[in-house]
């Protein structure tokens, strides 16, 4: 004599489990297989400019983790030119393979006509390693440690930036002149390596606070300690990357882990970061790209993101 499971609705429980393991398996196809291709553009407009400035269109970059042959995201990211910024800051992360510079420099060739600024994340230095993608949940990752085999070739892709115009802030502050208006960044190498060493905005002259100008941080890792120091010293918007805005999230909750100790709802958008009494635009981009061991999106779509500029008191 044989029995049968069954379930309270009186389905065998077989068949409820053939159904979960169906849903699972039409979920992962659609994470791996369609969501980590649906690009998309976040628009986003601060009023933060000085006083009677023209709005300044800046193209947030992050994430990229480029692999050789990926026709669609090079497409894509070719296609961003449409949009005309006047500015593009990279946040890092750019590449998930040691052969990827050369297609990365295709992708945003038109992009690199543009000016520019960039820092590097942990996967522009290292190629990331197979490993159980469920210990991603686990809590922030493990910083790599140095390993020839794992190096990845970030001085060739750092030279090419820099012919192309754009503006080293690894551990670094420069200022770049928009019109009337002055930028000044201030940058640091990925905070989630513990490389991040934190420069003073540029000084300029004794009437250089007078002339109008806005002060911009940029890191590929928002971890609080950085985001602190970016605030203390006068930040007026900053930029991130790394947390792929939690890559794998929950329908109507959101992001399940930052990879980071960045509060998981800060994990993608635009927020106001608070510190010492100071409030500042902070602008975490869900990124573009994902390692290339984990190839997958869930309920949160890969982004590139389009600050407008605009003044405070209007045009």
């Amino acid at each position: 004599m044989t029995s049968t499971q069954t379930s309270r609705s009186g389905a065998p429980l077989g068949w409820a489990a053939g159904l979960t393991l169906t849903a699972a398996a039409a979920t992962l196809a659609y994470a791996s297989a369609v969501e980590r291709t649906l690009y998309e553009v976040r628009e986003e407009t601060l009023p933060i400019l000085p006083p009677g400035s023209a709005p300044l269109r800046v193209l947030h970059l992050s994430d990229i983790h480029m692999v050789p042959g990926q026709k669609s995201k090079t497409d894509w990211l070719h296609s961003l030119a449409s949009l005309k910024p006047d500015l593009v800051v990279n946040t890092g992360d750019n590449l998930s393979h040691r052969k990827a510079v050369g297609p990365l420099l295709e992708a945003l060739e038109p992009l690199l006509k543009v000016p520019g600024v960039f820092v590097p994340g942990s996967n522009d230095y290292y190629a990331p390693l197979l490993k159980n993608p469920l210990r991603y949940f686990a809590g922030p990752s493990i910083a790599p440690k140095e390993s020839a085999p794992r190096d990845l070739p970030w001085a060739d892709m750092f030279s090419a930036f820099g012919a192309a115009g754009w503006v080293d802030l690894t551990n670094r502050s420069q200022s770049i002149g928009f019109g009337n208006l002055r930028i000044d960044f201030t940058g640091v190498d990925d905070p989630h390596l513990g490389r991040d060493r934190y420069v003073p905005y540029p000084s300029g002259s004794s009437t250089s606070a007078q002339a109008p100008h806005i002060r911009v941080a940029v890191a590929h890792a928002p971890y609080q300690r950085v985001l602190d120091y970016f605030t203390a010293d006068g930040a007026e918007l900053i930029l991130a990357g790394h947390t792929h805005g939690g890559q794998v999230c929950m329908p109507g909750y959101g992001a399940l882990i930052s990879n980071c100790d960045l509060p998981t709802w800060r994990a993608r958008g635009l927020t106001q970061w608070e510190s010492d009494g100071r409030s500042v635009p902070l602008n975490v981009s869900a990124g573009i790209g994902t390692s290339r061991f984990a190839p997958i999106r869930f309920a949160c779509r890969p982004e590139a993101v389009l600050l407008t500029l605009t003044s405070r008191g209007g045009n």
